[in-house]
């Protein structure tokens, strides 16, 4: 590559970033899911498309699906938090192993004998189709104010099924017949077993020697965590374990961590996060050709309806009969099963492997992602709100962020009171702050002030706090309640009391 090729690619580039940070403005105000807009972007460049670029390497795709996968399993274990996981985690495994094996029984058995697959191609799309993405997962979800409990599986599962998913893609496309149902069953516990194992002690190692290491520039900390997240995915494939969930894992670990600059790591992974997506789906739109997608659609859209209406409702409710959950909220996990870019990924492994019609495996697999992401995406919050599952108390919640003051032994806290906050219209004083805390400063319409114990506090308000280490968090617990449960606070049940002490 000359410098004048870079030159072009590099303008070519910045151009579809800017396009797709443009799409992701229309995305939130249209509903429409921004993986279609990339997904779109990659179609107009190719062959068939204005840019007439032919790109048909799906072992690059691959590769850089895999890649762009751990960058995005990287940032949704370091945004999830253990509080609102921890219940959800016996539901989501058996989600993500038990849910599996019957989404694969059901949509293989509709496959080959409704759209005319053989068994091998069958149970290929099966296992394909099978794994919730990650990416679409967390960019939905965290929009819908939904209990605590649905986003803890839906986030857990979407973290935890691509590696079964994967082990099963791999035996159906490798040559001749599978040995042994128990000896791949096996081999699927085993690397969950190996994976979580390396994930949970890269990341407690490294959230150890983050907070003991004093690097001397606060821009290395967020490069040092996703190295240490890297780590653990490369660390659990070569050995033979669940990379994917060796970095989920850790990174959950190391989000979960006191760690210094939280903020600034968090917000550095999502960077990351929205770069990898966007290049992962714009590349997946440049190998399909739309020409070539005519054939398949209603194959597609049989196999679709069949995972989402029959195969996903029976994984979900057979898999969640020990746990009691309600069956609205059954119904709701159910509908958003929402498959993103990683079918489309696994869906080139029968290709690289010479698998017989891997292309038409591929046209299903795009067709149907594209398709069911239209559909179940912008209705989500429609039936939660039908279902009555709009959580008012996580809709109220208030955007915390802290960023530890080393030297003082203090936290300074940014507090974003969001619209529907019940905080608005209490008084600073009436927020009761643990002594060692204070509200410190108010933006309020572009413009900063400090407060006075009776300044009245408004939706839209962004306050600073800042709390002395021994009581940062109560005090935070103290701002959550009273965003809540406004000043009757205490007497509503929501606690945060202002004379409780940590410890």
């Amino acid at each position: 590559m000359t410098v004048h090729q870079l030159n072009a690619l590099l303008l070519i580039c910045s151009l579809v970033l800017l396009v797709a940070v443009a799409a992701v403005r229309i995305s939130s105000r249209s509903g429409l899911p921004s993986l279609l807009l990339y997904l779109g972007i990659g179609v107009a460049l190719g062959q068939d498309g204005i840019g007439d670029v032919s790109f048909n390497d799906a072992n690059l795709t691959q590769v850089i699906g895999y890649a762009a996968l751990v960058v995005i399993l990287a940032e949704g274990g370091l945004s999830t938090k253990w509080k609102e996981i921890e219940p959800a985690l016996p539901a989501a495994v058996v989600l993500s192993t038990v849910g599996v094996a019957v989404s694969v029984g059901v949509t293989a058995t509709a496959a080959h004998y409704l759209v005319g697959l053989d068994w091998r191609q069958s149970l290929i799309i099966g296992a394909v189709v099978s794994s919730t993405d990650a990416a679409a997962v967390f960019s939905v979800l965290r929009k819908v104010p939904l209990p605590s409990r649905v986003k803890g599986v839906l986030e857990a599962e979407s973290g935890f099924n691509d590696a079964p998913v994967v082990i099963l893609v791999v035996a159906f496309s490798a040559d001749g017949p599978i040995d042994s149902w128990y000896m791949l069953i096996g081999k699927i516990a085993l690397e969950l077993a190996i994976g979580a194992g390396i994930g949970l002690a890269t990341g407690w190692l490294g959230a150890f020697g983050l907070r003991h290491v004093a690097l001397p520039a606060s821009g290395l900390y967020p490069i040092a965590v996703m190295a240490i997240a890297v780590v653990a995915y490369a660390a659990g494939a070569m050995a033979h374990g669940s990379g994917f969930l060796a970095v989920y894992l850790a990174s959950m670990v190391l989000g979960n961590s006191k760690l210094p600059h939280s903020p600034a790591n968090r917000g550095f992974a999502e960077g990351l996060g929205w770069i990898a997506q966007i290049g992962m789906f714009v590349l997946l739109g440049l190998l399909a050709t739309p020409s070539e997608l005519v054939d398949d659609f209603w194959p597609a859209v049989v196999v679709g309806l069949v995972l989402t209406m029959v195969a996903r409702p029976l994984e979900v409710f057979l898999s969640l009969i020990p746990f009691r959950i309600p069956w609205q909220e059954q119904v709701l996990m159910s509908w958003a099963g929402l498959r993103g870019a990683v079918p489309i990924i696994l869906a080139t492994i029968p290709t690289v492997f010479g698998v017989e019609g891997s292309g038409r495996i591929f046209n299903i697999v795009f067709i149907l992602v594209v398709v069911y992401t239209l559909i179940q995406g912008p209705t989500l919050p429609w039936l939660a709100r039908a279902l009555k599952l709009g959580d008012s108390a996580e809709a109220a919640d208030l955007g915390i962020e802290s960023a530890p003051l080393e030297r003082l032994r203090g936290h300074l806290l940014s507090v974003a009171i969001p619209a529907t906050s019940r905080m608005h219209g209490v008084e600073v004083a009436e927020l009761r702050l643990p002594p060692g805390s204070a509200v410190t400063l108010v933006v309020r319409d572009e413009k900063s002030f400090v407060p006075l114990p009776s300044t009245v506090l408004r939706h839209g308000d962004e306050l600073l706090v800042v709390a002395t280490d021994p009581v940062r968090d109560a005090a935070e617990r103290r701002l959550r309640a009273v965003g809540q449960g406004g000043k009757l606070a205490d007497w509503l049940g929501t606690g945060g009391r202002a004379t409780r002490r940590p410890g």
